[in-house]
């Protein structure tokens, strides 16, 4: 018992998203995404019509965008699939969500896929596009990783997706949650 009790101390720091082993793990997951994210398939996950309602505004109807918002089912299956696996890569909960600036709206991003146990540190319930963090737009900027631990017992590692020309054109973000 008192054996099980030592391992258990030892290893509660990685089970419940505190110790630095877990945010390791963040950062290889979020390494590995970058390379394996394809960035001209995540420029065509939304279609051109969500793209132009996601614009209007003075419309008599405030959902619209919401109720127009549609994806190029291949494309968004793909890397769907591919974010899974990578939170997959994870010996605890983990979600690998993908983040793209929103064309035609300067300053704004999306959360485009989110995973299964919905975490996130960023995204509001509701809200399909929003001011870009000051994290996020410094991963857009410079294509470095980053850790953020801004919201109470979550740990992110916010990292870039290219394009086939090298261009940034969007982030992923590898998240846990500490239980409570």
């Amino acid at each position: 018992m008192k054996n099980a009790l030592i391992a258990f101390a030892i290893a509660a720091p990685v089970l419940y998203g505190t110790g630095p082993d877990r945010v390791q793990a963040l950062d290889d997951i979020g390494r590995i995404a970058t390379v394996m994210m394809d960035g001209d398939v995540c420029r065509r996950i939304m279609t051109p019509r969500a793209l132009e309602y996601m614009q209007k505004k003075g419309t008599r109807d405030p959902w619209v965008a919401d109720d127009n918002f549609a994806v190029n089912k291949d494309t968004f299956n793909l890397a769907k699939k591919t974010l899974i696996r990578l939170s997959r890569l994870a010996a605890f909960p983990c979600d690998v969500n993908l983040w793209m600036p929103v064309p035609g709206l300067p300053g704004q991003v999306q959360v485009l896929i989110r995973n299964v146990n919905e975490f996130s540190q960023f995204w509001s319930f509701g809200q399909l596009h929003q001011d870009i963090p000051a994290p996020m737009r410094k991963v857009l900027e410079t294509g470095q990783r980053i850790t953020v631990t801004e919201k109470p017992g979550f740990t992110s590692v916010l990292a870039p997706v290219y394009d086939s020309l090298g261009d940034i054109v969007g982030l992923v973000e590898v998240v846990t949650h500490a239980a409570e």
